[in-house]
């Protein structure tokens, strides 16, 4: 019989995947495989579960974007090349939402147990890997400073909360932009080098991302005023704002991001704090194996 190492942070999300884990694994059984379920709560932890992994058919885990950051940096760093299956069961669940996993984890389970696998480019920004995206600027550190009870009772709601009391101290960042082809340099309130389409809640703020043509895309939302940046949050809405000429979009196989500044800005990469500027950021085409949807269409 084939195995599957399923990895759980309790602590993610609403702290309710405990409860549904004899589920999960009935579901993987009854599709012939047996499953080791290992609890994770640190960095150490998860090495020790993953770079133990031997001719497993999956390694699954379950937790937000933060929590698969880590897995996939740990099993890159350990050359582990196991397909990874996704339950969502964080306070952000972007990359599974690109994905279309369902956010119920039985659901999400049988996508497991019956999906296909597919070869996957991941991110790379100063030698981290991200799954989703690479970020700085506006809204950037707020899931740094909210804690993890706060998360869990209060969900998105406390981001976006979280959020707006940022608005009346917004900076803007001067940034030197790298790519290939171009160089740009402007002030810019927030800018996001993106591996799927989803970010923030917003599943439409790259509508044309793929996770498998070896380009990352970039948006970099120019300094705006505070009724500038309602109003492109409106537009990213309606999935409209890559034309408004507040927004620089490129698509590009690498970039490098300058600041211009002498103070120190924070980075974010898949909600977890990222690395320090300046940034070199390169698309790894195929890097990671990801069991999907049999329905889903990847472009």
């Amino acid at each position: 019989m084939k195995t599957i190492r399923l990895l759980y942070n309790p602590y993610s999300g609403d702290r309710r995947f405990k409860d549904v884990l004899d589920q999960c694994a009935e579901i993987f059984f009854d599709a012939g495989y047996l499953t080791s379920i290992i609890r994770v709560t640190t960095e150490r932890a998860m090495e020790e579960a993953i770079k133990s992994l031997t001719d497993e058919h999956a390694l699954v885990i379950s937790g937000g974007d933060g929590t698969i950051n880590m897995a996939i940096n740990t099993m890159k760093h350990h050359k582990k090349e196991t397909p990874l299956g996704i339950i969502p069961a964080g306070t952000a669940n972007d990359f599974a939402t690109f994905l279309e996993i369902p956010k119920d984890p039985r659901a999400a389970a049988e996508v497991i147990a019956n999906g296909k696998i597919i070869s996957a480019d991941l991110g790379c920004a100063n030698g981290q890997y991200f799954n989703n995206v690479c970020g700085g600027g506006l809204f950037i550190n707020v899931s740094h400073s909210i804690d993890n009870l706060t998360k869990s009772i209060f969900g998105k709601l406390a981001y976006y909360v979280k959020g707006l009391g940022q608005l009346p101290n917004v900076m803007p960042l001067k940034l030197k932009i790298l790519t290939p082809q171009a160089e740009y340099e402007d002030e810019f309130s927030l800018f996001l080098v993106l591996n799927s389409g989803c970010c923030g809640g917003f599943n439409n703020i790259s509508p044309i991302a793929s996770i498998n043509d070896g380009l990352l895309d970039f948006l970099a939302f120019r300094s705006m005023s505070i009724p500038d940046i309602v109003g492109i949050l409106i537009k990213i809405l309606a999935g409209e704002h890559l034309d408004d000429p507040r927004v620089l979009f490129l698509h590009e196989s690498s970039i490098e991001i300058n600041y211009l500044g002498n103070d120190p800005v924070d980075t974010d990469v898949d909600g977890e704090p990222g690395p320090k500027m300046p940034l070199k950021i390169t698309c790894e085409k195929g890097a990671i194996n990801l069991i999907v949807p049999r329905y889903k269409k990847i472009n």
